[in-house]
């Protein structure tokens, strides 16, 4: 019984310490983070673009987390500058990613900020990208005979291009296309100064040492 007691009561320890460092510590540290400077919240097309990332499992493959030239060369393979807590400031939840089968997506809307190259690598991303293992998403659109007056047509190369018909962009696929051209933190991350910290008072004129004859 003792040593029953002893075990549930390391498990319970155990639980805490790691609940605190896990989840405690870090909520603390970036519960009231503010927005990075220019950060724009999502509009109502691009928070739906990004139910149609989440529901395609686009996470799985592509992170959105460039880390810090010190520890990766992410900078250097055109990824952006590291990320800050106060870019995610209006993702919830956060898609930071786990893996990289694909490249990093935090600034593909920088990289390719061209709608029609977002909805031909959807359609087919060997069209763009040879020898790319990405999954096209051709559910996302729609091969019609000829298209309507409102609808997107994918000019896509003409060696993948239907031989009758036209492609067009499904609105899930124009709500995505949306969402990964905004996609941008490429703007720079200025440091606030420690609070409190005071202005280093102004320097006097220094007086002149000069002697007259």
């Amino acid at each position: 019984m003792k040593s029953e007691v002893k075990l549930i009561s390391g498990a319970m320890v155990m639980l805490a310490l790691s609940t605190s460092a896990l989840v405690v510590l870090p909520y603390m540290q970036v519960h009231d983070v503010k927005p990075t400077p220019g950060l724009k919240p999502y509009s109502s097309a691009e928070l739906r673009g990004r139910a149609v990332y989440i529901r395609n499992g686009c996470v799985y493959c592509h992170s959105q987390q460039p880390r810090a030239k010190s520890f990766a060369p992410d900078f250097e393979r055109g990824w952006g500058r590291a990320t800050v807590a106060g870019d995610y400031a209006y993702d919830t939840p956060h898609l930071l990613g786990t893996m990289r089968t694909g490249p990093d997506l935090m600034n593909i809307g920088v990289r390719q900020p061209s709608d029609q190259w977002h909805l031909g690598h959807l359609y087919q991303p060997r069209a763009y990208a040879p020898g790319s293992n990405m999954p096209g998403f051709p559910y996302l659109f729609e091969v019609k005979a000829e298209a309507a007056r409102d609808d997107v047509v994918v000019k896509l190369p003409p060696v993948y291009a239907p031989l009758n018909g036209v492609v067009v962009a499904r609105q899930d696929a124009l709500d995505l296309t949306k969402y990964l051209l905004s996609l941008n933190r490429s703007f720079p991350v200025v440091a606030a100064p420690p609070a409190g910290a005071a202005s280093a008072p102004a320097a006097a004129p220094a007086a002149s040492a000069t002697a007259k004859p």
